[in-house]
């Protein structure tokens, strides 16, 4: 009986690190540990490593961590051999007949808590804000990790006024009207081709209180469009002067947020690193590459994730998404 007990204490102070992650040298720290942990009990994730002859032992950095690419969500399950429970299943968007990821989620509680962390340390607390939310992509099916959150902070918006919409735009306009003029503070979430037909269908007034946050995804629906392209349309037709973004996917449980001009951010338990796209185990930077992400909140899973994703780091710390591998599956998430 002692075993378990351990186990879980173990599970309990390493959570509890990597919320509390201040600096360089404690990212370095936490991050190790959670591979130590991962390679250990994570089994997919260790034969992984195993085929690449990673040895644990000589592994100092994490840059020496082997990253597990995201396809592999789709064909195992990715999950802690300790934990017989699984709270949640978040499954991937995709087309009629397409092989969906599926993340395994042993916590919501670990979730949620990254998530508002995250939330707040870039736009404050959540009660500040009116929360509207445009998904109808995401609305329409079960197990997305996106609704979760944004469902969390509605509830957690404490406001009324607060709510998703699915087809009733007009509703959605009138309230996102009556919200400017209380000057109260709105953020409005959406996926792209849904805010595209937003501003086509109606002729809004510049939202001087508003922020437009667009988490990607035309779903088929649009021509797909360069970040910069559809921010420069979304910007016009709300009459701001900046389009906010969150990254974020099924495989994740942490989110970045860029505020202006395609530059993310990540809260301090999770970093970008870019790969070079003809040799996946170097890193290049400052340059496009493949998009490889460490996100210890992932803590029962992968914290360590080879993306599909293209993009370009910069010396702030900074990323930006440039596009994806033409190889890849059309995904769902931003």
């Amino acid at each position: 009986m002692v075993v378990p007990y351990l186990c879980l204490k173990t599970n309990q102070m390493l959570a509890s690190k990597i919320f509390a992650i201040q600096s360089e040298e404690d990212f370095e720290q936490v991050c190790l540990q959670v591979f130590q942990y991962q390679y250990k009990n994570c089994l997919p994730y260790r034969k992984f490593c195993n085929l690449l002859n990673t040895d644990p032992k000589q592994v100092k950095h994490h840059k020496d961590i082997p990253f597990l690419p995201i396809e592999f969500f789709k064909s195992h399950k990715i999950f802690d051999k300790q934990k017989n429970k699984v709270e949640s299943i978040f499954t991937s968007s995709g087309t009629t007949g397409m092989e969906r990821s599926q993340h395994y989620v042993a916590n919501n509680k670990v979730y949620e808590e990254s998530f508002l962390k995250a939330f707040q340390q870039f736009y404050g607390k959540v009660t500040d804000y009116t929360i509207l939310a445009l998904l109808p992509s995401y609305l329409e099916r079960e197990g997305s990790s996106l609704i979760y959150m944004v469902d969390k902070l509605i509830k957690d918006s404490n406001n009324p006024s607060s709510g998703f919409y699915l087809h009733n735009t007009e509703d959605l306009v009138e309230k996102l009207l009556e919200q400017e003029q209380k000057g109260k503070k709105t953020i409005l979430i959406g996926v792209s081709y849904a805010l595209l037909d937003l501003i086509e269908e109606f002729d809004l007034p510049a939202l001087q209180h508003t922020i437009i946050m667009e988490t990607g995804g035309m779903k088929g629906k649009r021509k797909e469009l360069i970040k910069q392209e559809l921010h420069k349309i979304l910007a016009k037709g709300f009459g701001v002067s900046d389009i906010h973004s969150e990254y974020g996917m099924t495989e994740l449980l942490s989110q970045a947020y860029s505020k202006q001009k395609g530059f993310f951010y990540t809260p301090p338990w999770m970093r970008v690193l870019t790969r070079d796209t003809e040799d996946p185990l170097s890193y290049v930077e400052f340059v496009t590459g493949g998009i490889n992400v460490i996100d210890l909140a992932n803590l029962h899973s992968c914290s360590f994730i080879a993306t599909q994703d293209l993009g370009k780091l910069h010396p702030d710390g900074s990323f930006e998404i440039i596009g994806r591998f033409d190889n890849s599956d059309i995904r769902g998430c931003n």
